[in-house]
Order: structure tokens, then sequence, then C-alpha cells
């Protein structure tokens, strides 16, 4: 598995925690930034993960921000990325088994090192249901591709 993730300033810290955090696990991380507090403007590192996402260059996307709201707005311009901010293992499995989310945004100011690293394991570990799901899936996919 190879994860794409990236972060502005306000989410460089856990950014790197979790890239160390996947490493420790045997799991390809590309790192696209930011690589310090500078202020940087977020949208320029989701749009690096969102295309790594959508073009199969990596398999999932982690993005982090102070809060993680900002990177899930621009992700989920992108019309094939499905990005939810979480803040708890319930929701991160949730996320993926119901909603099959391909970027997994967080944010730095909100939740602790602790809770970031067991929702990462959490939303990487948990795998797309399927079924009733699907159907749902494909309305959203209607919607992207404005057929409604």
């Amino acid at each position: 598995m190879k994860i794409a993730i990236g972060c502005d300033h306000g989410g460089l810290k856990l950014k790197n925690k979790i890239r160390q955090y996947l490493l420790g696990k045997n799991i390809e991380v590309q790192d696209f930034g930011a690589f310090s507090e500078v202020s940087v403007d977020y949208p320029e590192y989701c749009i690096k993960v969102s295309k790594a996402v959508l073009e199969k260059e990596c398999e999932l996307g982690i993005l982090c921000c102070g809060t993680g709201i900002g990177m899930s707005i621009a992700a989920n311009k992108f019309n094939g990325i499905r990005a939810a901010v979480v803040s708890d293992t319930f929701s991160a499995r949730a996320t993926k088994e119901h909603n099959n989310t391909n970027i997994l945004c967080l944010g730095e100011r909100v939740i602790g090192e602790g809770l970031a690293l067991d929702i990462v394991d959490t939303w990487i570990n948990a795998e797309f249901l399927g079924g009733r799901h699907s159907n749902r899936l494909a309305m959203v996919e209607n919607i992207e591709r404005g057929e409604v």
C-alpha cells in the first residue's frame, strides 16, 4: 500500500508523526509537504495529494491542517475524491465502510497525536462494505456528473 500525505503549516507536526507511524508499519508514503511551519496555502498541498490518489499513484491520501475542514472542502472539489474530516475512530471506520473514502482529513488543533494515529490505523484497516452503500455512492457519482 502507498499513501499520499500532505499538510499546510497548521498540520505539519501531525503529518510528520503520521508519516513516521506509517513508515514504521512498512507502509510506503509519498510526502507532498509542506515541510516547514512557514504559512502556506492549503489548497496547494491538497491538489497534489488528490491528484496522486485520482491518478492511482497512491491508493489513499491523508491531509492535515489546523482543523481538517479546509483540506476536506478542497479535496472534495475533485470528481472521484471522497474526503472526510474525522476526529474519532467510529467515524474513521464508518467513513470507509459506508462512504469508501479515499482521503482522510485530520485537524492538528482538534485531536491529539495518539488519537490521530488510532484514527489512521482504523481507517486504513477498514474496508468498504458495498451493498446498499454502493447504491448510495452511485447516486453521489451522478451528482458529480451533473446528472441530477
